[in-house]
C-alpha cells in the first residue's frame, strides 16, 4: 500500500528523524517556488510538461497518460541512480508533485517496491502552501521582536547574521526575499524570490527557533516585489527598537562588501533607476565612476545624498543606540544588553 504522510505529521512528529523533500515537479516549478531545502528530481521538464498538458486539455486524457510513460521511461535510470544516492543519505524520502498526484505516486510505488522507503506528501506542494498560509500568523502571536534599525551601511544584515551565530534567534527578512530592498537591492544577488517563497522561507525561520526572542532587521513593508505579511509587520511595529549607527569609512566598506563583486553591469543598470531622484548629471558621474572602478565616492554620495535624506524622515523611538566600530563587540554588547532587560522583566 502506498505510504502517504501529511506535512504536519512530519513536522510534529519527525523531529530527530532523518528525511529530506524530494520535488518531482519541472525545474521551472522548483525554481519558482519548493518546500525549504527540498531536492529537485523532475520527471518531466518545462517543455515535456507543457506538451503533456496540452494534449490532457485538448486531446485526451490517455494520450497525454501515454505520451508521459514514454517520457519516463527513458529517465527512470537516471531518477533510480539519484533516489539510490539520496537514500544513502536519508532514511525517508517524501515525495511531492504539485497536488499530490500522479507524478509522485507513480515514483513512490517503483521506489517502495525495490526497498526504499519512500512517502507521498499529501497533497503535495499545494496543502503544505494552504498550512503555510495558515499556521505562520500563529508562529507570530508570542515573539517579541528586536528591531535592528539604522542608515544604510551600518551593518545591521551582518550583525543579524554575527547574532545567528552565536546562538541568538532571528529572522533574516532580505535573506528570504533574496533582495535587499533598494533600488539596488538585486545587485549581485540573482532573481529574488517570489512570495510564496517568501512566505515558506519566514515559516521555516520562525517555526526554527528556540525562544521568542526574535532579532529582525526594520525594513518597509515591501522588499523589492515581496510583502511582509501585516501581521508580521505589526509585530515588528511593535518590538523593541534598537538603533545601529557606524562612521562613513565603516559604512562604505560595508557597501563595498555587499555589492562590489563583478557586479559593475547591475550597478550602473540599477543606478540609471535613480536618475528621476538624483538627475541625469549625478548618475551620469557615478556610472563613469564605477566603470573605473571609484565604488568608495559613489557609496558615500549615494548615502549622503539619497539613502541618508529618505532615514531621517522616519520619527521613530530607540531603547538603545549601539555604535558600530567592530562587529565582535557591537553584537556582544547587544547581546549583553538584550540579557539585561530580559533579567529586568523576570
Amino acid at each position: 500500500m502506498l505510504k502517504t504522510i501529511k506535512y504536519e505529521e512530519i513536522e510534529k512528529s519527525w523531529i530527530n528523524i532523518n528525511y529530506t523533500f524530494i520535488d518531482v515537479r519541472s525545474p521551472s516549478e522548483y525554481k519558482s517556488e519548493t518546500i525549504p531545502g527540498a531536492i529537485n528530481i523532475p520527471i518531466f521538464n518545462d517543455e515535456e510538461r507543457s506538451l503533456i498538458g496540452t494534449v490532457y486539455k485538448q486531446q485526451s486524457v490517455e494520450k497525454a497518460k501515454k505520451i508521459g510513460v514514454d517520457l519516463v521511461s527513458k529517465k527512470l535510470p537516471t531518477i533510480y541512480r539519484k533516489a539510490v544516492e539520496l537514500n544513502k543519505k536519508y532514511d525517508n524520502l517524501v515525495f511531492f508533485c504539485a497536488r499530490g498526484g500522479m507524478r509522485s505516486r507513480a515514483l513512490v510505488s517503483l521506489f517502495e517496491s525495490i526497498g526504499i522507503n519512500a512517502f507521498k506528501l499529501e497533497g503535495g506542494y499545494k496543502f503544505y502552501r494552504k498550512y503555510v498560509y495558515t499556521h505562520l500568523p500563529n508562529l507570530i502571536s508570542n515573539i517579541q521582536f528586536i528591531v535592528l534599525y539604522g542608515n544604510t551601511g551600518t551593518g545591521k544584515t551582518h550583525i543579524l547574521q554575527n547574532l545567528k551565530r552565536k546562538g541568538m534567534d532571528i529572522v533574516d527578512l532580505e535573506g528570504c526575499a533574496n533582495h535587499r530592498g533598494s533600488i539596488l537591492g538585486s545587485v549581485g544577488l540573482g532573481q529574488q524570490n517570489t512570495q510564496k517563497m517568501f512566505e515558506s522561507l519566514l515559516y521555516q525561520s520562525l517555526f526554527n527557533r528556540k525562544t521568542n526572542l526574535v532579532f529582525v532587521e526594520g525594513e518597509s513593508r515591501r522588499i523589492g516585489k515581496d510583502i511582509i505579511p501585516e501581521y508580521l509587520f505589526e509585530a515588528m511595529n511593535e518590538g523593541i527598537n534598537i538603533k545601529i549607527e557606524a562612521n562613513m569609512n565603516t559604512r562604505i566598506a560595508n557597501i563595498i562588501d555587499s555589492y562590489v563583486h563583478d557586479t559593475d553591469k547591475e550597478l550602473i543598470e540599477s543606478l540609471d533607476h535613480l536618475r528621476k531622484h538624483l538627475g541625469d548629471k549625478n548618475i551620469d558621474r557615478y556610472i563613469e565612476l564605477v566603470k573605473n572602478h571609484q565604488y568608495e565616492t559613489v557609496a558615500e554620495e549615494l548615502m549622503i545624498k539619497y539613502y541618508d535624506p529618505m532615514y531621517e524622515h522616519n520619527n521613530r523611538e530607540y531603547s538603545k543606540i549601539f555604535y558600530n566600530d567592530d562587529i565582535e563587540n557591537v553584537t556582544n554588547h547587544i547581546i549583553q544588553w538584550v540579557n539585561k532587560l530580559i533579567d529586568r522583566k523576570k
